[in-house]
């Protein structure tokens, strides 16, 4: 009995979503005294506006019953816009109306897993947008705090916290907020009802400490820093601190505190600086109320590099005693816990981190020497562990046989024995079972990283990654696009929302995101003009737009860096697809179907840059034989190439 419940739970499709719960308030009184009128004005607002709202934010109606609605988005922050959209359009259809004869919604929304069957969607996830519904106030709408951090300052709306709250049939309890929509009415309700805004008096900025080492190549170190002050006031349940993603966008950027303050909706802002020289370093902080301006807190550290941790502790502490925050004890203990007690495995670690976000061979295999230098001196790094399953796993992505498997496996999992909480740990062993083909495992992890840090880069993007080799190219949509907002860099996850929204018809978005993946990748070219990485991607990118001669450009100056990766050349390929010079992506490819891992037979199956040469006979003859590599058969390039050739004798037209 029990393998034949784990067969069929293998067999169910999960997803990582954000649920939106709706119900009328009063729906049987309102129909006791009027059905017919009711039920039409019920049909009328959700023609007019709930189902134009909806699909306004790109979310898919799952069910309607009566007087509730599920809804589901792949974006959390389009879920709480439709949300206030349709909200502010109900009380305006109100508006006048006698209070027997309105028709007003509650609305609850999380983010979380569920499982889909036949269109429907079922689960814990489900079960607590409905539970945060109940809570809601007439005309209000109720969320979680994973959809609170998700959003942060990014929509005109505030939050009120209301508490740790036990919901019926959920196992752990579950911290809700409302969301203020800026009405004097609701803000009048929450007033009467006892909840005191706390939001903005509890909420903090950290901006990127400066580095004042007068050597660019220490910033990694400043930026490590603010990152880490960041993480520890996160774990504050009372303070709301903004995301790293949204500070950074300031870096290097000249702008008042109050101006920061006020567009980020903060009251607090932490700013300081790092001077790291040698076995000294100096870092200054000071903590501003951006309502008068006045510095509540100052401070000054010179000592030597060791105490790195324990300053950071104190800015830490500083802080809380300046905003009167009591700590839980398990608030005390997550501050002071240290990810490692060697200031040299650390350093080791920021800078592997640094390297990794190139995602090339050279500075991914540069990375991993740094994380393994990171464990040798501390064996108990959890981090820098799961940065080496990481890196091999980046790097098996295109040579199979320079990273054994297992050997990937057992380095995710001796970080998740040291700290099961890591999301990155989560997120690289996610990797690795993805490339063993363990698919259902794969999602597991990748949604079990997502859900511990929701704000991690590397699991929105290789969750995104994930979906998008299996063609799911709708779902893929949020994650690369949380990726992308997660930091003002990444110029991967942009290319692959091209060809997200290609496969769906999106041409307006497309272009949108080719854009954006030009401008990114013309400023990673002209920071590091030695990576190859970001004139293959952007040559895609301008393939989209049809700018055909910088595409082919940018794609010869990528091969002239590196005229041996892999991943240029596929690139070229899907280059040469997209300007409809198919025998000249199909030459790639032969060159490149060789030297493919396994895991490629999914992604060649399913890259929408590839559409114009898919039914080409020559192509379907290199996946074939990349599917029989697969399974055991050597093959070599000229083999491949021959195949490919007896396949389509004469030449090949591209299908358009």
């Amino acid at each position: 009995m029990l393998g034949h419940k784990m067969k069929i739970e293998a067999l169910l499709e999960r997803r990582l979503t954000a649920i939106l719960a709706a119900d009328v308030v009063g729906y049987s009184r309102l129909m006791g005294a009027d059905e017919a009128g009711t039920l039409a004005a019920l049909k009328r607002h959700r023609r007019e506006l709930l189902e134009p709202r909806i699909a306004d934010h790109k979310g898919r109606i799952v069910k309607l019953a009566g007087d509730s609605m599920l809804v589901e988005f792949s974006s959390v922050v389009n879920a709480v816009a439709c949300a206030a959209a349709i909200q502010r359009g109900m009380l305006a259809a109100n508006e006048g109306l006698p209070k027997s004869r309105r028709i007003e919604l509650r609305i609850g929304i999380h983010l979380g897993d569920v499982i889909v069957e036949d269109g429907d969607i079922f689960g814990d996830g489900v079960n607590v947008a409905a539970r945060l519904e109940g809570l809601a106030d007439p005309s209000g709408i109720a969320v979680s705090a994973s959809v609170r951090d998700h959003v942060g300052s990014r929509l005109d709306v505030g939050f009120i916290d209301k508490g740790e709250y036990s919901l019926k049939n959920i196992a752990s309890t579950v911290r809700v907020y409302t969301v203020s929509l800026g009405d004097n009415s609701l803000g009048k309700r929450a007033e009467s009802s006892g909840v005191v805004d706390r939001g903005y008096e509890l909420s903090i900025a950290v901006l990127p400490f400066t580095n004042m080492s007068h050597d660019p190549e220490q910033e990694y170190f400043s930026d490590g820093i603010t990152e880490d002050v960041i993480t520890d006031l996160s774990k504050i349940s009372r303070l709301h601190v903004v995301a790293r993603n949204t500070v950074f966008t300031y870096k290097g950027k000249s702008v008042k505190v109050k101006q920061i303050a006020h567009e980020l909706g903060v009251r607090f802002i932490l700013e300081g600086s790092v001077r790291k020289a040698g076995g000294r370093v100096r870092i200054t902080g000071q903590l501003i109320d951006a309502q008068t301006g006045g510095h509540l807190w100052a401070d000054r550290y010179d000592r030597d590099l060791t105490d790195i941790f324990a300053i950071q502790d104190e800015i830490t502490h500083a802080i809380v005693d300046q905003l009167k925050i009591k700590l839980l004890p398990e608030e005390k203990r997550a501050i002071e816990s240290d990810p490692t007690t060697s200031v040299e495995a650390y350093t080791y670690y920021l800078r592997g981190r640094q390297f990794s976000h190139t995602w090339t061979r050279p500075y991914l295999l540069l990375a991993r020497r740094m994380f393994l230098k990171a464990v040798e001196l501390d064996p108990n790094y959890a981090r820098a562990y799961a940065g080496i399953a990481e890196c091999e796993c980046a790097i098996r992505d295109w040579h199979e046989k320079e990273f054994p498997l297992e050997s990937i496996l057992d380095m995710s999992a001796r970080a998740l024995a040291l700290d099961p909480n890591l999301a990155e740990a989560h997120a690289s062993r996610g990797l690795a079972l993805n490339h063993d083909g363990q698919t259902e495992e794969a999602s597991r992890e990748f949604l079990q990283a997502l859900a511990l840090d929701p704000s991690l880069y590397e699991a929105n993007l290789y969750y995104g990654r994930f979906l998008f080799a299996q063609g799911r190219f709708r779902e893929a949509i949020g994650f690369f696009e949380r990726a992308a907002e997660i930091r003002s860099d990444d110029y991967f996850s942009p290319i692959h929302l091209m060809g997200c929204y290609l496969s769906l018809g999106m041409e307006t978005e497309r272009q949108r995101w080719a854009r954006i993946g030009i401008e990114r990748a013309q400023s990673a070219m002209e920071r590091n003009p030695e990576n190859a990485s970001p004139a293959h991607r952007g040559a895609l990118a301008l393939a989209h737009m049809g700018e055909a001669e910088r595409a082919k450009e940018w794609v010869s100056r990528a091969l002239a860096i590196d005229p041996d990766d892999i991943v240029a050349q596929y690139n070229a390929a899907c280059v040469h697809s997209l300007l409809g010079e198919g025998e000249r992506a199909l030459e790639l490819l032969e060159t490149v179907v060789p030297q493919s891992s396994s895991y490629h037979v999914q992604w060649f199956n399913q890259d929408p840059d590839l559409d114009l040469i898919r039914d080409d006979p020559r192509f379907r003859a290199l996946l074939d034989a990349l599917a029989e590599c697969k399974g055991g058969e050597a093959l070599n390039s000229s083999a491949i190439r021959s195949r490919s050739r007896r396949a389509s004798p004469k030449r090949s037209r591209p299908r358009r």
